[in-house]
């Protein structure tokens, strides 16, 4: 919860948002009782804004697990792993050559964390850490707060190494899908949204 504080009051997100409520005040003072060209340039600067923030949220998850926070919790879990391709770290799509330029390892995973429901997750890597082409278990490290964090370790312990031997594959089959938080830009967001509230209530109240 502090952590969801912090980044509504982080320095890119006061400032992404005040673009955004200025946008979204000048299309509604537009549509309500403006002039015809703030209704002009409050329907571009909304469109322009949506649509950054759309290929932002788009890029920003792209299907895989987020990295874990600086200074965050952590735990290890063990993991099924159902396959292991190669896709364009940007666009997402197959690459047949794992060692060209941009090409990640996509890790298709059930981690069995402990005390929660198992769940499915992608998570991507620059190198087979784990060599997990020539396996089926794998050790993650994820966030216990936000679960949707998940990374795989360079060197997990041994212990961790010998759960994974030990997991049923049965345990997929009662597998949730992959948690998710808040998608890149919905800070900017939200508090563009109470920005431009604030804006046309003010411009209302001083009329």
């Amino acid at each position: 919860m502090r952590h969801s504080v912090r980044r509504f009051l982080a320095l890119d997100v006061l400032l992404g948002a005040a673009v955004v409520g200025l946008a979204f005040a000048a299309l509604a003072e537009g549509v309500v009782d403006g002039p015809g060209w703030l209704l002009y340039v409050g329907l571009t600067t909304t469109a322009f804004a949506l649509t950054l923030l759309g290929a932002v949220a788009e890029h920003g998850h792209g299907g895989a697990a987020s990295g874990l926070r600086p200074g965050g919790p952590r735990a290890y879990a063990p993991a099924l792993v159902h396959s292991v391709r190669s896709v364009h770290g940007e666009s997402g799509r197959l690459v047949l050559d794992p060692r060209a330029t941009g090409a990640l390892f996509a890790f298709d995973l059930t981690v069995v964390p402990e005390g929660r429901r198992p769940f499915r997750v992608e998570v991507r890597h620059p190198l087979d850490v784990q060599d997990l082409l020539h396996r089926g278990r794998a050790v993650v490290e994820y966030d216990p707060r936000q679960p949707w964090r998940v990374v795989l370790p360079d060197r997990p312990p041994h212990e961790w190494l010998a759960r994974a031997e030990r997991l049923d594959e049965d345990v997929a089959a009662t597998a949730g899908g992959s948690p998710r938080g808040l998608p890149p830009g919905a800070h900017v967001l939200v508090t563009g949204a109470l920005v431009a509230a604030g804006l046309v209530g003010a411009l209302h109240l001083a009329g």
